[in-house]
């Protein structure tokens, strides 16, 4: 099964507001952006323009990788509110 087919097993309720900030500073400082490529389910973007991360929380699968690779400690993640966040489906 590939990744297309697992996430496709995934349900999420999108919360208004986002569970995971950075801080942009630090984004900048940091050269390898591992975020950008660790997240399965592509929730951070370096913008080159804006020289920044943009966050796209709503695809955001609570797996947690992003926190535990992050060399600059630049992200706050919690888990979202009440009945948002993620619910996996089996079979």
């Amino acid at each position: 099964m590939n990744i297309d087919d697992k996430l496709a097993k995934v349900k999420y309720v999108t919360d208004e507001e986002t569970h995971l900030k950075v801080t942009q500073e630090k984004c900048k400082k940091c050269k390898q952006k591992v975020c950008t490529y660790i997240c399965p389910a592509n929730v951070y973007e370096w913008n080159e323009e804006e020289q920044r991360i943009i966050v796209n929380y709503e695809n955001c699968l609570e797996c947690g990788a992003c926190r535990i690779v992050c060399t600059e400690k630049s992200i706050e993640w919690q888990y979202p509110k009440g009945i948002s966040g993620v619910t996996y489906k089996f079979g």
